[in-house]
């Protein structure tokens, strides 16, 4: 079945509140096998929201709606699916002594205006609330349906998957349509969106030809590009294998041009990663920081259990700590002698097997005669020191940012190539 999605409210194009109900909506719909092709966004205008939900029935089988049920005089919904549906609006006197209880039961009087909440376009059936005061709406119009749930996310998630998700499904088994919708994401880091898509865009024009598998990209700012792969199978089991399948493929076309960009599934994070390979190798690492000022070991820490592999950080922010505390020598800091000495200094003074160091300038003067984006990552795995050499674009924030996750990712690239014996 083909589902849209509105979104309900002057707010939300005013960009006061962020529609996170839509997103949660389109990945219960997507894991179901229903079908959003599009969402939409509409202010509290009723000719405005007619015209929106009149659109949406043109090209889809059923609505969503979210939003509008309130007391006051800007929440307009029941009326807008009223007009679509060409019945005026009855007033159910039992759902007025449900919102009348529920205010009884809370020591409080309700206020006349939450009589609007029990207005019910004829012909409409009601979905009771059990969080709030606005119950939902289950609209029929033919063979197609609106559905109308409150905007506050607690009690539209209880809505959707207690009335209006079997509603659909047992609609589309009434239909004969059923698939299973799997999607899996591959986060990468070091290379930009329009370079994915530049090396993926022959199996984009074979994926025309089999329309069950779907690739995307979603630009995730310093957490780098996500390549989203989507199947549609007649079952779980062929879902899951039309999604395994389009995953090697996609892991070998990018590995063959970009190399080894991808570092994580789903919503594993880049310390994840990290995480993983020090406790399949059994390693501890220390991390030693300049220009990243902690960063790097608040995300890291963010992992549970941590602690099994974290030994702690230096935020060796001046040059006399890089000397005294991590034996580095005497002269410029923002250099790769100095990225690897803080590397080996961290890890004998913490005692782990493992150090990362980062030293930089974010600028917006230059140091030691480096520019602002200059950085460099140390390395100590085993017997080997090394370092990379980063030039990272944008502010001093952008530039901390950046250079937390690249180093990481340089980690991460070094102990997939060495393991100590």
């Amino acid at each position: 079945m083909r589902v849209e999605i509105v979104a309900v409210g002057t707010e939300l194009l005013l960009g006061q509140i962020a529609d996170t109900n839509s997103q949660w909506l389109g990945e219960q719909l997507a894991a179901s096998g229903l079908t959003s092709q599009y969402h939409q966004h509409v202010g509290d205008n009723h000719q405005r929201i007619v015209a929106t939900f009149r659109t949406a029935l043109a090209r889809s089988d059923a609505l969503i709606v979210c939003g509008g049920l309130g007391p006051t005089q800007d929440d307009i919904t029941r009326a807008a699916i009223a007009e679509v549906m060409n019945v005026p609006l009855d007033r159910d006197e039992d759902l007025v002594e449900v919102i009348r209880a529920m205010f009884q039961s809370r020591g409080r009087a309700m206020p006349d205006n939450n009589l609007l909440q029990a207005d019910v376009p004829r012909g409409a059936a009601v979905i009771a609330q059990r969080r709030g005061t606005a119950p939902g709406l289950i609209c029929p119009l033919g063979q197609k349906v609106i559905y109308a749930v409150p905007g506050v996310p607690y009690e539209m998630t209880e809505m959707f998957e207690r009335a209006i998700l079997p509603d659909l499904l047992d609609r589309e088994r009434a239909d004969g349509r059923t698939s299973v919708i799997r999607s899996r994401v591959l986060r990468t880091w070091g290379a930009s969106e329009s370079g994915l898509a530049e090396v993926l865009n022959d199996r984009f024009a074979e994926l025309e030809v089999d329309s069950r598998v779907t690739i995307a990209f979603l630009a995730s700012g310093i957490e780098g590009i996500k390549v989203r792969l989507t199947a549609r199978g007649d079952d779980s089991a062929h879902a899951d294998q039309l999604l395994a399948d389009e995953e090697v493929v996609v892991r070998r076309i990018i590995g063959d041009s970009l190399g080894d960009i991808i570092f994580a599934t789903d919503d594993d994070t880049m310390e994840d990663a990290i995480a993983q390979r020090l406790v399949a190798r059994g390693l501890t690492l220390a991390v030693a920081e300049s220009v990243t000022g902690g960063l790097t070991a608040s995300r890291l820490v963010n992992v549970v259990g941590a602690s099994n592999w974290f030994r702690g950080g230096v935020v060796s922010y001046a040059t006399e700590v890089k000397h005294n505390l991590l034996g580095v020598a005497d002269g410029p800091v923002v250099c790769a002698e100095t990225a690897e000495q803080m590397a080996r200094g961290v890890r004998e003074l913490l005692g782990s097997d493992v150090g990362l160091s980062i030293t930089g300038v974010a600028g917006p003067e230059e140091q030691d005669g480096q520019r602002p984006g200059t950085v460099f990552v140390g390395i100590a795995v085993g017997d080997r020191v090394e370092h990379v050499a980063l030039h990272l674009p944008g502010d001093r924030p952008r530039i901390r940012a950046y250079s937390s996750i690249s180093a990481l990712d340089a980690l991460r690239r070094v102990l997939d190539q060495n393991t100590p014996q």
